[in-house]
């Protein structure tokens, strides 16, 4: 596709490198993505996922797949979704997953570019439903490296598992550093 095409080039114009990939192997999984900090990660996370050959679908808001953007959202992998408490979203994901051979979901866990108190948890619950690993995906704004770091199977722990997350990620500097609150992560 043009878009992705266009994304790498982008990527690469701006001293972009990659990292590592999913295995080919793994067909399904939860990709959370962080820091997210600017408009731009859309951007740098399609186009390594581009560059190392991962096809993956993605979740945002319902609005965004109006005219202009939805076309351009629904063909680089978009799902909308409606942002209410009551939509069960968790349980149509995990529905989503039973029903797909190949899934590989990825999901900004802070929900937002502005700096929280503590992330979604939706990605979690998804995880352990599921039983598919978690993939630590990431921009370095520093390094200027983008790649999907390591898996983690999450045990249930909420606290251990948050410190497995929070260590990935504590040298990972997102566009804006300071809308990154690593003491967000944490599953409550």
């Amino acid at each position: 596709m043009f878009l992705f095409r266009l994304f790498a080039w982008w990527f690469r114009l701006k001293g972009w490198r990659t990292a590592e990939a999913i295995p080919a192997s793994v067909k399904q999984c939860v990709v959370i993505a962080a820091p997210h900090t600017s408009n731009w990660d859309f951007v740098y996370s399609l186009a390594c996922a581009h560059i190392l050959g991962v096809r993956l679908r993605y979740l945002a808001k319902q609005e965004l797949f109006r005219f202009p953007l939805g076309g351009i959202m629904r063909a680089t992998g978009g799902i909308p979704v409606t942002r209410s408490r009551n939509t069960k979203l968790v349980d149509t994901i995990i529905q989503l997953f039973q029903n797909s051979d190949e899934l590989r979901l990825m999901i900004p866990a802070e929900g937002t570019r502005k700096k929280v108190d503590r992330w979604k948890t939706g990605f979690y619950h998804v995880a352990l439903g599921t039983g598919v690993p978690v993939y630590l995906a990431y921009l370095d704004y520093n390094q200027k490296i983008a790649g999907f770091g390591k898996a983690v199977y999450l045990t249930g722990d909420k606290e251990k598992d948050a410190a497995v997350i929070r260590d990935f990620y504590k040298d990972k500097v997102g566009k804006y550093p300071e809308l990154f609150n690593l003491e967000a992560i944490r599953f409550e």
